[in-house]
């Protein structure tokens, strides 16, 4: 299976990089099983935002949010 690359908008990478380590490495893991094509652990849809546009949702230290586009060939753009 091929997995697509990270393309991270703006400010997503190092807004990424200060969240708690847990929240940090949750989101990670989720992130990468939509590289792979498989859908994160929780996760909503964001139409509201834009068509294709989803929400993945973590609990650990707190409440975070990453929001992605994976309908790109080219990647999966990581917005802020």
């Amino acid at each position: 299976m091929t997995r697509k690359d990270v393309i991270w908008v703006g400010s997503s990478y190092a807004d990424l990089r200060v969240l708690p380590d847990t929240a940090r490495q949750r989101l990670g893991q989720d992130l990468h099983e939509v590289q792979l094509g498989r859908s994160p652990s929780s996760w909503r849809s964001m139409n509201t935002i834009g068509s294709g546009v989803i929400e993945i949702r973590v609990r650990a230290e707190g409440a975070f949010r990453l929001i992605y586009v994976a309908k790109f060939a080219e990647g999966i753009c990581v917005e802020k």
